[in-house]
């Protein structure tokens, strides 16, 4: 998305750059009134924006102004700044420390043109986007683990229940829940609710009832 207040500041020769190269790139440019100039979504991520295509000293206290305000309302803020001269440059690195930006708080990118700007602004959203679906991978990745770690230890605790083997423990898991439920669970209950035979569901309850049932040694 593009501000629309960003791109009536700027040449249409920019604009018209800078949309061809999104649609190259597969991205749909909208235009809304946004407060950061540019907001990307990647991955279900917002990364925004700030594109300054001419550093002007004079510009300078309006700049960090809303560096420092957007940097509230945006955890992946980027400023992308252009300096065309060594001169610019110089003025630029004076009014960062001038303002005591934070390194990396938010990051900023000098460049040399505007095209290679908005380059570097759809690389870094990008990547971004890629970190984001990464981590989305690698946290389902150790959900399922757990999830499996789990089941392994239900079915452990169940099937040291005398004459309950992994199909009993399976349909309890199904029908009634955790272990804690089954716990509580009355020999009734797990008749009315699972294939089991009335002894099993005896044996199951004896098992978590009764201490000197569990305690005791037990021959399969």
């Amino acid at each position: 998305m593009m501000s629309t207040s960003w791109r009536d500041k700027q040449h249409p020769d920019l604009v018209n750059f800078i949309a061809a190269f999104l649609a190259t790139n597969l991205y749909r440019l909208n235009f809304l009134s946004l407060s950061p100039d540019f907001l990307f979504n990647n991955g279900g991520l917002s990364v925004a924006f700030i594109f300054e295509t001419d550093w002007l000293p004079e510009r300078e206290a309006a700049v960090f102004s809303r560096v420092s305000t957007l940097k509230k309302q945006f955890k992946y803020l980027y400023v992308v700044v252009v300096v065309r001269s060594a001169e610019q440059n110089e003025s630029f690195n004076q009014s960062y420390f001038k303002y005591g930006m934070e390194l990396g708080c938010p990051t900023f990118v000098p460049v040399c043109d505007p095209e290679m700007g908005f380059e570097k602004i759809v690389r870094i959203a990008h990547a971004r986007g890629v970190c984001r679906q990464k981590n989305i991978v690698t946290a389902m990745r150790i959900e399922r683990e757990q999830a499996v770690q789990c089941m392994d230890a239900f079915l452990r605790v169940l099937t040291s229940i005398p004459g309950i083997d992994t199909h009993d423990a399976n349909a309890l898991a199904q029908s009634i829940g955790s272990i804690e439920a089954i716990a509580k669970a009355s020999k009734e209950f797990i008749l009315e609710n699972t294939d089991l035979s009335t002894e099993k569901a005896e044996r199951i309850v004896r098992f978590f009832r009764d201490p000197q049932y569990f305690l005791s040694p037990k021959l399969n």
